[in-house]
């Protein structure tokens, strides 16, 4: 016979999923800032090595 009453884990499952979203979507937007920074030093050292061969 089936079990009466609320469904188990549900609750827990929604709450580790929804968390275990939240630090990917957290990880995922660090790993591009530092991409995005890394991309300006670069692009700075790039104008500066520019102007003293000039």
């Amino acid at each position: 016979m089936a079990k009466k009453g609320t469904e188990k884990n549900t609750k827990n499952k929604a709450q580790h999923t929804k968390l275990m979203n939240r630090k990917k979507n957290k990880l995922r937007e660090e790993k591009e800032q530092r991409a995005a920074r890394l991309k300006e030093i670069v692009q700075k050292s790039k104008e500066a090595k520019k102007s003293l061969d000039q």
